[in-house]
């Protein structure tokens, strides 16, 4: 398989690592309680639909989201990155995906496209892996979840599913101090993701 087909996975990890990058500069040098960080996530947290209705999770308040279009030899790719970040943590939730065109879907190994996704996670964001499992979503589809750690320190918890022709990314970015504190929202965050099945 190409490494083209997996630009749209590059466009997601420089754009989330260049987003974080800058709210992190602007992070203000004042001590979060755990208390405080829980109470503020507790009034924030609520259920995101995506605008096609085809998965839901519970997001900090409303996504940002960004749409790239990225040309590929199976032609055009559009990439889908939705991103939140509560004020006052180095967090970051993200789910981004893209879709592939029909035939490439039905033709792959769907094990295979997640195996060539977590090697361009971890070149992209140039990354050792921690640790890495074969999942499935709530209806039943192939995923991995898979942590690595950047050279700045920066830990991933990264969750891919196939589904119906889209790779999805449900990924959380943050910082090892903070991590421990937000283990529960991290946790939560990555099980309120529900792929919506097509009617």
């Amino acid at each position: 398989m190409t490494i083209k087909v997996f630009l749209p996975l590059i466009a997601a990890a420089t754009f989330v690592s260049s987003t974080y990058t800058v709210v992190e500069a602007r992070q203000p040098k004042v001590a979060v309680s755990q208390a405080q960080t829980s109470e503020s996530q507790a009034s924030q947290w609520k259920l995101f639909t995506a605008p096609d209705g085809r998965f839901t999770v519970l997001m900090p308040g409303m996504p940002k989201r960004v749409t790239q279009t990225q040309k590929t030899f199976m032609g055009e790719i559009n990439l889908e990155v939705f991103l939140g970040q509560p004020p006052k943590q180095e967090v970051a939730y993200v789910v981004a995906f893209n879709d592939f065109p029909h035939s490439y879907g039905q033709m792959t190994n769907p094990q295979e496209i997640l195996n060539n996704a977590q090697e361009m996670a971890l070149k992209t964001t140039q990354s050792n892996l921690i640790a890495a499992r074969d999942i499935r979503s709530s209806n039943g589809h192939p995923g991995k979840e898979i942590e690595y750690v950047n050279s700045g320190g920066k830990i991933t918890r990264n969750r891919m599913y196939f589904a119906e022709g889209r790779l999805y990314q449900v990924m959380v970015i943050t910082t090892k101090r903070q991590q421990k504190y937000l283990a529960k929202s991290i946790t939560g965050y990555l099980n309120s993701f529900n792929v919506v099945l097509q009617k």
